[in-house]
């Protein structure tokens, strides 16, 4: 049984935690706090173990803490770092880095730059043999990861004949459990957003991907509209629609309006978190028009990228068949089922 150790506790380590509890293969060490806040009561209430780093041992005196993140890290296989933006690099450069260790770092990471702590973005259904024998490797963020399942598709069937990939993304403000962002009234405008340049490191430069980002007051998921250039011989909407219709982890919603409509029928059926860990694509707004095909689809945010980090860490720790990972993932986040109320659902609405 593999041993793994989750540094961090906020919207990606309560998730990651929730699913290494699930997995028989694998067994959890104890969760990472940088902070004394109320979450360590919870963690504590779940049984479960707390560590901190050794210069932070005074300020979590009234806890009853298990002991050092520089102790555990000595017994365990894999760290999956699921601290704030920018310090998995903090945590790589003074504890990682001293203890050989394997880890997972979530999209807040770079592999561009002094701040890069991989030269790998994983994406499951492009790069997943990729991961075999790395020791650091990123998993995409949750949009990164969303456009990476929507182009990759595209691209394997139509490379010889699409031009450009032009996506804008709506972006949410914050996630659900963040009560302590304010979402401004407001829309901000994102320049130079990561994202093209994150996916162009995995699908490569063959087809350009050009991308603009903004962010809107909404916690309800990320929301891409996509246009696909066509040189010749553009594709109908139902060839498009079924091009998707197996994808694993993707869902069509033939009657679905807005991201609320989604997240409010998740929490409906009691799904983890009210996530439903993958993309929608909404075939109502599915169109041709001249040489464009224009997709709309929605992001799980958060929830998406956490059966990729099972599927990471699987390909790191046991470097299992791809068709194997993902019946083993499909056993812990039941995806299909999923997919199959969310599908009848909106296909009846």
């Amino acid at each position: 049984m593999k041993k793994i150790f989750v540094n961090g506790y906020g919207s990606i380590g309560k998730r990651i935690t929730k699913f290494i509890l699930d997995d028989p293969e694998i067994r959890l060490l104890g969760i990472g706090k940088h902070t004394p806040d109320d979450t360590i009561k919870d963690i504590l209430s779940q049984g479960l173990n707390v560590y901190v780093l050794q210069k932070n041992l005074h300020i979590f005196d009234k806890y009853n803490i298990n002991g050092t993140i520089e102790d555990i890290l000595t017994e365990c296989d894999l760290v999956i770092d699921a601290s704030p933006s920018g310090y998995g690099f903090y945590n790589k450069q003074k504890i990682y880095n001293k203890h050989n260790v394997m880890v997972i770092y979530q999209g807040g990471e770079t592999i561009f730059g002094d701040n890069a702590v991989s030269d790998l973005i994983f994406n499951s259904t492009v790069n997943y043999e990729k991961a075999f024998n790395k020791q650091h490797v990123i998993q995409g963020s949750c949009n990164v990861t969303g456009m990476g399942r929507i182009l990759n598709p595209l691209q394997i069937k139509y490379h010889d004949n699409i031009i450009r990939f032009d996506l804008t993304l709506i972006r949410r403000w914050a996630d659900l459990e963040d009560i302590k962002t304010i979402v401004d009234d407001s829309i901000e405008l994102v320049k130079n957003p990561h994202h093209a340049n994150d996916v162009g490191s995995y699908l490569g430069s063959k087809i350009p991907v050009f991308v603009r980002a903004i962010k809107v007051p909404t916690r309800q998921m990320h929301l891409h509209f996509l246009d696909v250039r066509f040189s010749k011989n553009v594709p109908s909407e139902s060839e498009i629609i079924k091009l998707f219709k197996d994808e694993y982890g993707i869902a069509i919603l033939n009657k679905a309006k807005s991201t609320k409509e989604v997240r409010d029928f998740a929490e409906s059926t009691k799904f983890n978190f009210k996530d439903t860990n993958m993309i929608h694509i909404y075939s109502d707004f599915v169109e041709k028009t001249g040489d464009t095909i224009k997709i709309c689809y929605s992001d799980d945010q958060t929830g998406i990228v956490i059966p990729e980090n099972h599927l990471l860490l699987q390909a790191m720790l046991f470097k299992r068949n791809y068709k194997d990972a993902v019946r083993h993932t499909e056993n812990i986040f039941n995806m299909s089922q999923k997919k199959k109320l969310l599908e009848t659902y909106f296909a009846t609405k």
